[in-house]
């Protein structure tokens, strides 16, 4: 794991890491998001879902400041998103690049020490060791050499992973990570996630309900309306509320599915 470090003035345990109050975002004259209300607690780990253009990336960016409301308030960690920031690590929806730039996993990940490097932008000692730490975290220190374009998706992935994590955030706000990440590596992905979320709260985007209902402690459901009841469970009514179409639960794995007719 990644070395923890003393979480000075940010407040932990003592205000949410996330207080969404009122949030309306709008966008050339149509409304995105609509009277949102959110507390995300220290370690929190909350799945949210919802269909495409439903708000999810929009309110991942309200979160870190990048997009203003219209209306409502946004605080993290007691303060407004732009102060609290550099304790936020980020991981966007698709990341481009230039396969072919000459940039190592290790360089890759030491990006996301920028803030620590002071305004020449050099890198020292400790953002090396840190950027390692992360590397080890997410098992990829052994490919710490290797090209960002030679590596895998699923590899590409834990990458971008360590290097939203790597300034050791209190809060880890992901769209679609498993984006590239074949079925089979999804479940030690997840793993993965779950290791970090000892250590700070995550805020996943994801369309795999099924995976996201598996791995999270908590899920919502975004569809310009936030749909959250604090825990696991979302309703029937909830789904066909987002998603605007009939929804059928079936509990895989149990001796027992419970269907509706359609």
């Amino acid at each position: 794991m990644i070395q923890k470090t003393a979480r000075g003035d940010a407040g932990a345990g003592t205000v949410p890491v996330v207080e969404v109050e009122g949030l309306w975002v709008e966008s050339d004259g149509r409304t995105v998001l609509e009277d949102i209300d959110l507390t995300v607690s220290d370690r929190d780990f909350l799945g949210l879902i919802g269909p495409n253009g439903g708000g999810k990336s929009t309110l991942l960016k309200a979160i870190l400041g990048l997009v203003r409301p219209s209306r409502g308030s946004v605080r993290v960690l007691g303060k407004s998103p732009e102060q609290s920031r550099h304790h936020v690590g980020y991981m966007p929806q698709k990341t481009l690049f230039d396969r072919d730039f000459p940039v190592t996993a290790l360089e890759v990940v030491m990006m996301g020490r920028l803030h620590h490097a002071g305004l020449m932008h050099r890198f020292g000692k400790d953002d090396r060791k840190r950027a390692e730490e992360a590397l080890a975290s997410v098992s990829m220190l052994d490919k710490a050499s290797r090209p960002i374009g030679a590596l895998s998706g699923g590899e590409q992935q834990r990458v971008f992973v360590a290097r939203a994590a790597v300034s050791q955030p209190r809060l880890l706000l992901l769209d679609e990570p498993e984006a590239g990440i074949d079925a089979a590596q999804r479940a030690e992905f997840y793993e993965l996630l779950s290791d970090l979320n000892r250590d700070m709260a995550i805020i996943l985007v994801s369309h795999d309900i099924s995976a996201v209902s598996s791995h999270v402690q908590k899920v919502a459901c975004l569809n310009r309306r936030l749909y959250y009841h604090g825990s696991k469970e979302l309703t029937a009514h909830d789904l066909e509320e987002a998603y605007q179409c009939p929804i059928d639960l079936i509990a895989h794995g149990m001796p027992h599915r419970v269907l509706r007719d359609h």
